[in-house]
This record gives structure tokens, sequence and C-alpha cells, in this order.
């Protein structure tokens, strides 16, 4: 059975007090739960996050890496780096990076590729746009997105990856894909993984991302798969991002 997974994805928020008095409360809060709890922070308190989550069963994870190891990229952040601060995840291809910074299906192949050689689980984010779903082609812009994966380093890397199915239309704007909406994408997600594997396909773990909030995580969840959230607005509140991980665990 897959275990559900619930990360939180705080985005450009954040600082010392606030992290400080919701790690707090996540940490005594998750101890009792059965799902797999992440929290995924900006860059500069990966130090602080690493501090207050450790000995605990939050697990902290990045929201980007840079596709190089090392070198003259100023203002990139690689994944020995992210290592060094006991980082376990990291969101690959997020809506956000493709739309805003331009990341393409190949660079974004690139990142998960370096993520996982180097010991990071790559959380690869995929989605269609509104104008893509009102035209039809939510299937193939997913699929798309998740062959240039598979094309470049094969299906079995995804025994050590997550997906991330995040509608770009219901990210930050209130709507959220029904769950049928939802699981309908799931499922043919899934269903293109055991095309190629079947045994790496009922094994993968598909989270659901897209305004998730404690009134709709457990109607979500109950969907046969979707194996947990990407969490965006709630994850800085802890009463709602505690309740979407009971609501999963």
């Amino acid at each position: 059975m897959r275990r559900k997974l619930v990360a939180g994805n705080w985005k450009m928020h954040g600082n010392f007090q606030k992290n400080a008095a919701l790690l707090n409360r996540l940490v005594l809060g998750v101890n009792s739960l059965d799902c797999e709890v992440v929290v995924c922070v900006p860059f500069p308190y990966l130090g602080q996050v690493q501090s207050l989550v450790g000995g605990s069963s939050v697990l902290l994870g990045a929201q980007n890496l840079s596709e190089h190891i090392s070198g003259a990229y100023t203002g990139e952040v690689s994944a020995p780096m992210l290592l060094e601060f006991g980082c376990r995840y990291v969101l690959v291809g997020h809506s956000e990076r493709r739309a805003i910074y331009g990341e393409s299906d190949v660079v974004v192949a690139a990142k998960f590729a370096v993520a996982q050689a180097n010991g990071l689980i790559p959380v690869l984010c995929l989605g269609e746009t509104l104008l893509e779903r009102q035209s039809g082609v939510t299937v193939e812009v997913v699929s798309r997105q998740l062959e240039a994966v598979l094309n470049l380093l094969g299906v079995s890397v995804l025994e050590n990856a997550v997906l991330a199915y995040e509608p770009v239309w219901a990210i930050g704007t209130g709507l959220t894909a029904s769950p049928a909406q939802a699981q309908e994408v799931h499922e043919k997600i899934r269903a293109q993984v055991a095309m190629r594997d079947g045994r790496v396909a009922s094994g993968l773990r598909i989270l659901y991302g897209g305004s998730v909030k404690p009134q709709n995580a457990k109607e979500l969840f109950a969907q046969i798969d979707i194996d947990g959230g990407l969490v965006g607005g709630a994850a800085l509140v802890a009463d709602d991002f505690l309740a979407i991980c009971q609501a999963a665990g």
C-alpha cells in the first residue's frame, strides 16, 4: 500500500519568528500520524528549519535546485548543498518555475536527473493552464511533461520519486479541481507509467496540488489514485496544515 505524503510548499514566505512558531506546532502535531510530512522552505531558512525539525517526523525539502553540480552559476543552489542541510526532497518543475522563469521540459528533466543522482527524492510537478484545460488538452500536456523525464531516464527512476499533479488554474486561486477531475488525471498519469512498467506504476505516489484545504482534503485523498497533497497557502497555517495531514494520516 502506498503511504500518503503531504508536502507543504512555503513558496517565498516566512521569517525566523513565524517559521519557529509554525514548525513547533507541526513537530508536535504530526508525530502520531500515519503519513509522511515534508516542508519545502526557501533556501535562506534551510538551516533554521533543519535545526527545528531534527529528530522529528517532519522531513525537509527544497523548492528548486540547479541542474549543475558546481561552477560559475551565480545565484544557483546545487543538490550537494541541499544535502548538507539535510534535505530529503526537492520540488522539480513547479508551475511557477515553468511559467515565470521559463523552465522547459528539458531543463526540468535535467534537474530531476541531478537531484536523484545526488540522493534527493524529486517531486516532479505536472499540470495544465486554464486555457489548456478549456481546450481539452490536459492529458496531452501532462503526458508531455512526464515523458520528458521518462524518455531521458527511463521508467525505473520513478521508483524513487514522487509526482504531483497541480492544475495551474487551481494554484492560489481558491479554485480546486473536483475530486473526480483530479482522480481522472491521476488515473491517466498512473496508466501512462503502467504502459512502461506496471509494478513501478502501482507503487508510485502521485500527489494533488491546487488549493488543497482542510475542507476538501479528506475527499481528495479518498480517491484511489491520489496519494496525498502538495499544499501551498494552507501549509503556512499550522491548524490548516495539520488538518490536511490528519486527513491523509
